[in-house]
């Protein structure tokens, strides 16, 4: 083989090598961002629930004491999501002021969105209480029966199975950022750069029994028959 040759091997192998470097980082990246857009919709459906919790626990179709429990547990996760943004449509004006006081208040940068962890245990706290209040076959008919009762149940159910669906969405996009982040190429080499390892969100977001899925009717509505000549 000679010089020539050689050399154009060398730089054949370069070449490729840096071609796959490029490929790695670019998917890394995508990956990267892949997992924050996931977390935009977390957020945004975890917002929407507690939006919908803080609604009904000031449309008076509770007791007074589920009534508060649901009103302080949709409060924390509000705050928990809501420090940089502007209050959610739909808020109770109760809630409301609350909240900006809350967002005015000096709020250290390990505090901000509560951290991922501090997140997951505001909003399993929110899923236990409406688990507890929402535990009676009998409470949540006579709660339906109620004007406007079931259109609410209906807006939780849709918003609970989006935080769900969303949540998993994001937790799959971390688990193939973290197997690529662990490659020795992509340590090696540091393609991650300065991004921070991602971390899956984990929380209690168990299905109310009581709860009608979304789009599933909970009694179904019998077929007549055609009349008989």
């Amino acid at each position: 083989m000679t010089w020539t040759d050689t050399t154009l091997l060398i730089v054949a192998v370069v070449l490729l090598v840096g071609w796959w470097l490029w490929v790695t980082a670019s998917r890394l990246d995508r990956l990267h961002r892949k997992v924050g857009a996931a977390r935009a919709v977390v957020d945004t459906q975890l917002v929407r629930r507690a939006t919908v919790s803080a609604a009904l626990a000031t449309s008076g179709l509770l007791d007074p004491v589920s009534s508060v429990l649901v009103g302080e547990a949709a409060w924390a996760a509000l705050s928990a999501g809501g420090t940089d943004a502007e209050t959610p449509p739909g808020v109770p004006d109760e809630l409301r002021d609350l909240l900006a006081a809350d967002q005015h208040a000096p709020v250290a940068p390990s505090d901000l969105s509560a951290g991922i962890g501090e997140r997951g245990r505001i909003e399993s706290e929110l899923s236990a209480t409406l688990r507890e209040v929402l535990a009676d076959p009998d409470e949540v008919a006579a709660l339906a029966s109620e004007p406007g009762g079931a259109q609410m149940l209906d807006e939780l159910g849709s918003a609970w199975y989006r935080v769900q669906l969303s949540r998993r969405f994001h937790n799959e996009a971390v688990a193939q950022t973290q197997r690529m982040r662990r490659g020795i190429a992509v340590r090696a080499l540091r393609l991650a750069g300065h991004a921070p390892e991602p971390r899956s969100l984990e929380l209690d977001d168990e299905w109310p029994t009581t709860l009608g899925r979304p789009g599933v009717r909970t009694a179904e509505t019998p077929v007549q028959q055609p009349a008989q000549d």
